[in-house]
Parts: C-alpha cells; structure tokens; sequence
C-alpha cells in the first residue's frame, strides 16, 4: 500500500541528503526497470500502473493508480512505472584506453547526456570531481536513459587522481588544437570542464594537451558549444579513427 508516509520519503528522494539518509534513488520507465536485473543494482520495491509487467525475484511489486504514481513521480508527466533501488558505492577501476574526467559539471540534463554518450561509445568509466552534480539525481537517472546501468561513475579528487595518472591528459577548450587534425593516443582521459568556467586552472596545469572543435559558421552569436553537445562532437571524431 501506498501510505502517505511512503509518498513523503519517496518525494524526499530528488534531495540529495535524504538519497543518502535512506540509501535509496529512483528510476522511472518500464524499459529502464526492466534492464535492473541484469545489472550491478538491487531494486526494493516497484510501484506501477501495470503489476503484469513485472517478475522480479524478491521485489515487492505494488500496484497503483494514474494519480498515486504522480505524487511518487518526478516526471511531469509519468508514464507506468516507479522503481526504488538501493545506493551502490563504486570504485574506480583500472585506466581504460579511453575515460572521461568531469570537472565541476553542475547541470544534472548534461551529465546524464555524458553517461549515456559513454555507453553509446563503450566508454566505461567516468571520474568526476567531487563538486559534480550528484549521478543519483534523478534528472541524471533520467536523461541518462538506462545507460547509468552500465558505466562505472565515481567521485574523487581529480586534481590529487590525475597527478597519478601516467597516460596522456587532454582538455577540451576553446584555445586548443584544432580537433579534426588532431591524432589522439592509444590510451588518454578527456577532460571536460564547467558549463560556465570551463575547466579550472589547477586541473588545467595537468592537462598533457588541449583540443577545441573549430567554429565554422560566420556569426558570433553563439559563443560556445553546450558540454553534452560538445562531448558527443568530440567523441564522435575519436571514434571516427578507430
């Protein structure tokens, strides 16, 4: 049953302090619920319109109403289902030939866009700071479409991180080499700075090199590329030469 008590947690859950108070997030979507399983996630509980889409082993399934799914939903509008997963503590993993270090990216839309641009790519790991937006966010968990299911994401000092770091380290910035002549490394982290800032000067100190992707349109009007947008540009390009 959906209690009035279960509902305020629940709503509490796009808080951050209260994802950790509790150990618990939440992923909307049949398509996404269904992949859970099969990943390295523990669901909880299910709350859906439809009971008969699921069979899940251990999990209590509850069925609910149009208008009880909206009080539990963070989506304007929601569609069928609701899952509560537990928290799950990664660890950084050894340096793949291609990883993406996020520096200070603040926008929840833009960091689950990257997820999904490294899954899209099989990059699979991602090193954020520790200032980056929280992955558990559910704006995160939703714009990264399931693709959270299947990249490794961690927190952790990237400044200390990448002065331990012995393959190359390349910034995307607007004061860079010319991406489309560029030859990239067999093995490197992309650095991807701020929405506003850029990257910071102390992680700037680090970088090995620097790319930008050249404008090619006349007008000055736009100013710079959306991170999201530019690390699926860049991305694009390294793969196109593999």
């Amino acid at each position: 049953m959906l209690t009035a008590h279960k509902i305020k947690i629940l709503q509490s859950l796009d808080k951050k302090k209260f994802r950790q108070k509790y150990n618990l997030f939440l992923v909307e979507g049949n398509k996404t619920i269904k992949e859970i399983p099969s990943s390295h996630y523990k669901i909880s509980e299910i709350y859906t319109v439809n009971p008969d889409e699921f069979s899940v082993e251990n999990v209590h399934i509850t069925a609910v109403s149009p208008t009880e799914l909206k009080k539990i939903s963070f989506l304007q509008n929601p569609k069928d289902s609701v899952a509560v997963c537990e928290l799950r503590e990664a660890k950084t993993l050894p340096h793949f030939s291609i990883q993406l270090i996020l520096d200070g990216i603040q926008d929840p839309g833009n960091l689950g866009t990257i997820i999904r641009l490294a899954d899209w790519f099989g990059i699979e790991q991602i090193i954020c700071s520790e200032d980056t937006v929280d992955f558990y966010n559910p704006k995160v968990i939703q714009a990264s479409m399931g693709s959270f299911l299947r990249v490794n994401l961690v927190y952790e000092d990237i400044h200390a991180y990448l002065q331990n770091s012995s393959s190359a380290i390349i910034g995307a910035d607007m004061d860079g080499k010319n991406l489309y002549q560029y030859s990239f490394p067999e093995k490197f982290s992309l650095v991807l700075g701020n929405e506003g800032n850029g990257i910071r000067a102390k992680t700037e100190e680090l970088l090995t090199d620097k790319i930008t992707i050249p404008r090619f349109g006349k007008s000055r009007a736009t100013e710079s590329l959306n991170v999201s947008m530019a690390a699926g540009i860049i991305l694009g390009q390294i793969f196109s030469e593999k």
